[in-house]
């Protein structure tokens, strides 16, 4: 049954740019466009900025370098180096690649009301509103109100696609069965000694499978991060207090654009976290004291929509480390496709195919700017886990240290095209943009400007 819903709203807000969702591209996005002096409006529908890092658990970034260079520079650059000089004592020593969750709330709150950004907690997209091929407003909801935004520029880091998705965007979804890869429900754990920690810690997998621990027997286990060391007692002795953050456990088939299976999801992930805790605890050294703190309040998500844009990044991209004229950014993590699947054939496709495109120290591939205007819609930029690419490059750019890349370069791109009333994407001054970003820290060896 259908039914015809009308009512009158508020525009509750006016900007000259609206970003939407508070990750690690978002918040890049906000700030770089916001200190460029543009009056930017940031919903995140959660209550904290950072993401998959703060919002999903997810317990330690990808590389932020080529082992030469330091390809997440600016915002991304910021966000490592405050993480080094803030972090409590005990994190200091495996920080800034694994993450202290309040440490990086605090961060990401500081900066984003320093540069003067408008933003909302608890503040969901739910539509917009197109006319004539552009977005002239956005819907969102929040607690106690439905409300409208208006934008000259609107930028899309829901990691989702949720808004070029209301706009009618085109999109990928996925392989060719329409399947994405699994995702994790992550925690962060207590009681760990990793001074008698010993690795892989999926060693024990067969073992554990053979005393029927598991449900599902999933091989593919990434395993738990150090967050913090542990404590010395009064004898100078380590006690077993050490933290960490697991990111184990595959939930396979499902959607995060579908509530009924985000719901479904989370309920086996949280199961699936009780049969980790008794396979760490007493088939793995280091771990028999360990115990669960919490859970994440949402799954882990790897992959969703790809929004078409007037570039698409393929793996030949990769192969190739390619460079563009209107590149905004370099970025070199290897493709990183879990299996969307629970079976020994989606396993060694992952051992075999998926793990073997990696670089050697020094290499990148370029970021077009092409792949954050969203193709259909004139005022219209992605940023994040949703640019346009193949399943391959998603898999490698999806990453925290390349959301920081494509945020920045998108919103220092909608500061530009504010500046020059060129409200078409489309149409923006690669070179312009590219300026902007090299002085605001970006790393763009090949662009001459």
């Amino acid at each position: 049954m259908n039914i015809s819903y009308n009512k009158t709203i508020e525009v509750r807000y006016t900007a000259d740019v609206f970003v939407a969702g508070g990750g690690p591209a978002g918040n890049a996005a906000a700030i770089s466009c916001a200190r460029q002096g543009k009056k930017v409006f940031l919903a995140e529908s959660f209550s904290a900025f950072g993401g998959a890092a703060v919002t999903m658990l997810v317990p330690g970034f990808s590389v932020f370098t080529d082992g030469v260079n330091f390809l997440s520079s600016g915002i991304g650059k910021e966000v490592y180096d405050r993480l080094k000089e803030e972090a409590y004592p005990r994190y200091k020593r495996y920080c800034p690649r694994s993450i202290p969750v309040e440490t990086l709330k605090v961060i990401y709150d500081d900066m984003v009301s320093d540069s003067k950004v408008k933003y909302l907690f608890h503040s969901n997209v739910i539509d917009s509103v197109v006319e004539k091929g552009s977005i002239e407003y956005v819907i969102c909801s929040c607690k106690g109100s439905i409300f409208a935004v208006k934008a000259d520029i609107y930028i899309d880091c829901t990691g989702d696609g949720d808004l070029a998705y209301y706009s009618n965007a085109d999109y990928e979804f996925g392989d060719k069965n329409g399947l994405v890869m699994a995702a994790t429900l992550c925690g962060i754990w207590s009681g760990i000694d990793w001074d008698n920690v010993k690795l892989p810690d999926g060693r024990c997998l067969d073992k554990a499978f053979s005393d029927k621990v598991f449900t599902n027997e999933d091989r593919h286990h990434p395993g738990m991060w150090r967050i913090a060391q542990q404590t010395q007692n009064s004898q100078g002795l380590n006690n077993s207090d050490g933290i960490g953050g697991s990111n184990v456990g595959h939930i396979y088939g499902i959607d995060s654009t579908n509530s009924e299976s985000l719901t479904e999801g989370i309920v086996k992930g949280r199961h699936q976290l009780k049969e980790y805790r008794k396979y760490y605890k007493e088939y793995l050294s280091g771990f028999e004291n360990c115990e669960l703190i919490c859970s994440a309040s949402y799954l882990g998500i790897r992959e969703s929509r790809r929004i078409t844009c007037d570039y698409r990044l393929t793996v030949d991209d990769f192969k190739s480390r390619a460079s563009f004229e209107d590149e905004i950014g370099r970025y070199c993590y290897g493709i990183d496709i879990h299996s969307a699947t629970n079976d020994k054939e989606g396993y060694d496709k992952f051992i075999s195919e998926y793990t073997s495109l990696r670089y050697a120290k020094g290499e990148s591939y370029g970021i077009p700017y092409r792949s954050l205007a969203v193709k259909g819609i004139a005022n219209l930029l992605t940023a994040g886990r949703c640019i346009c690419t193949d399943r391959y490059m998603q898999s490698s750019i999806r990453v925290m240290p390349g959301c920081f890349i494509t945020g920045q370069a998108a919103g220092i791109a909608a500061a530009i095209l504010c500046e020059d009333k060129e409200y078409d994407v489309h149409k923006a001054d690669i070179k312009k943009i590219q300026k902007r970003l090299v002085s605001s820290g970006a790393y763009l060896p090949n662009c001459k400007v």
